[in-house]
C-alpha cells in the first residue's frame, strides 16, 4: 500500500505512507524544510489513518520523519502568512482539519506510535504527542514557540501543557523553550526515551507485532529499547518554575521573576520580553482554562476560535515577518507591553463564534 501528498513527476511525494509488515508507516517527507506540515500532508495522513483502521492486517502505526533534522518543525507558516496578509481563508481551513485530526490520533483504536527524533515542534507536536506510544531521542529538541509568533502554543497544547507536572507547562509555553528527551517524559509529551541508534532495530520489532496486540504489550517492548530517564535538567527548577509561574497573570509572573532576580530569573525574564505581550495574555488565560477542561476536544475547539483570531491579527503576521520573511527577529508587537493587552481585546479571542465551532467527526 502506498498513498501521498501530491509530488511533482519524478520527485518524492510529501508524505509517504506503506505497510511494512503489521506496521502502518507513515513518514513525514519534507527534509529539507524539517518535514514542515502542509494541508495536503494532513489531508494524506487522514486518509492513511481511514486505511490503517480498516485493514485487519495493521497492528501498529508508526510516524516518522525523513531526513537527519527532526520529525517535523510545525505547520506551513509561510502559506498561512500569505493567506493572512490577503484575507485568505486557509487558516480557518488549515486549523479546522489539523485540530479534528490531533484529536483523532488522541482517539484512534489501534496503537500509534511516534518517533520524536530530532527537532518537535507546533505542528509536529500535534502529530505525535497525543499518540499512545511517544519515543524521544538523545537528539529531540521539543517546543511550542507559537508565542514568538504573535500566536499560542495549539495543536492541543493547551491540553498537553496544563497536564504537566505543576507550572513547568506555563514555563515552557510562555517562553517557547526548547525540552529535551527526558523533560519531554517530564512534561508528559512523551513516554520512552530510546537512542537514536537504535530506533531502526525498534522500528524492525513494531512490524513484527500481530494484530490485536495489547498496547502494554507493546509499551513493554518499547521499554526494552529504552534508557529509563524520566527528567532532565528543567526537572530539576520545578519548585523554582512553580514560584514564577504559578500566577493567572502575566504582571504577576513578571513580577515574580523580577524578585527573584537570580541568573536564570532574570534570563526567563528576558526571553518573555522577545514574545508577543498579547501573545503570553491570550496563552496563560488558554492554560487556565484548560486545567479545568475535561477533554482535549473542549481544548482544540477553544484554541480553534482562538486561533481564527490570531489569523486576522497584525501580531500574527509581524511575528512572522520578523521570525521567518525577514528574519530580523525584531517583531513589533501591538501593543508593545502586558500591561497594556485590555480586557476589550482579549475578548474576541474566546467568544462563542457560532458557525465556526470546531465540530469533530464521529469515530469512523
Amino acid at each position: 500500500m502506498k498513498a501521498s501528498a501530491t509530488a511533482a513527476a519524478g520527485t518524492e511525494p510529501d508524505l509517504i505512507v506503506r505497510l511494512e509488515g503489521a506496521a502502518g508507516i507513515i513518514r513525514l517527507n519534507r527534509p529539507k524544510a524539517i518535514n514542515a506540515v502542509t494541508l495536503e500532508m494532513f489531508r494524506g495522513i487522514d486518509k492513511a489513518l481511514d486505511a490503517f483502521e480498516a485493514d485487519p492486517a495493521v497492528a501498529v502505526i508508526v510516524l516518522e520523519g525523513a531526513g537527519e533534522r527532526g520529525l517535523c518543525a510545525g505547520g506551513d507558516i509561510r502559506a498561512l502568512y500569505d493567506s493572512s496578509k490577503v484575507g485568505g481563508d486557509l487558516g480557518k481551513i488549515l486549523w479546522r482539519e489539523e485540530y479534528i485530526l490531533n484529536a483523532r490520533i488522541a482517539s484512534f483504536p489501534k496503537p500509534y506510535i511516534a518517533f520524536m527524533d530530532g527537532i518537535v515542534m507546533g505542528g509536529g507536536v500535534g502529530l505525535s504527542a497525543h499518540g499512545r506510544h511517544r519515543v524521544v531521542t538523545e537528539k529531540t529538541k521539543l517546543a511550542m514557540p507559537e508565542v514568538g509568533l504573535g500566536f499560542f502554543p495549539d495543536v492541543g497544547g493547551t491540553w498537553l501543557l496544563s497536564r504537566s507536572p505543576g507550572d513547568i507547562g506555563s514555563y515552557f509555553g510562555l517562553t517557547g523553550h526548547t525540552m529535551n528527551g527526558p523533560d519531554a517524559i517530564h512534561a508528559r509529551f512523551a513516554d520512552a526515551v530510546v537512542p537514536s541508534a537504535r530506533l531502526v532495530a525498534l522500528r524492525e520489532e513494531l512490524t513484527r507485532v500481530r494484530p490485536g496486540t495489547p498496547s502494554d504489550e507493546i509499551r513493554r517492548r518499547i521499554d526494552g529499547f529504552a534508557t529509563g530517564e524520566t527528567a532532565g535538567p528543567v526537572a530539576a527548577m520545578r519548585s523554582t518554575i512553580d514560584g514564577w509561574f504559578g500566577h493567572d497573570r502575566m504582571e504577576d509572573i513578571v513580577a515574580a521573576l523580577q524578585r527573584d532576580g537570580s541568573e536564570p530569573a532574570l534570563s526567563t525574564l528576558k526571553t518573555l520580553n522577545e514574545k508577543s505581550p498579547r501573545g503570553m495574555v491570550v496563552t496563560l488565560k488558554l492554560l487556565r482554562l484548560a486545567r479545568a477542561s475535561s477533554s482535549l476536544e473542549q481544548c482544540l475547539a477553544r484554541e480553534y476560535r482562538a486561533a481564527l483570531e490570531v489569523f486576522a491579527s497584525d501580531d500574527f503576521r509581524e511575528g512572522v515577518r520578523a521570525a521567518v520573511i525577514d528574519k530580523d527577529r525584531n517583531p513589533r508587537w501591538s501593543p508593545p507591553r502586558i500591561e497594556d493587552v485590555t480586557p476589550a481585546m482579549l475578548a474576541p479571542y474566546f467568544a462563542n463564534v457560532g458557525a465556526d465551532e470546531l465540530v469533530f467527526d464521529q469515530p469512523k
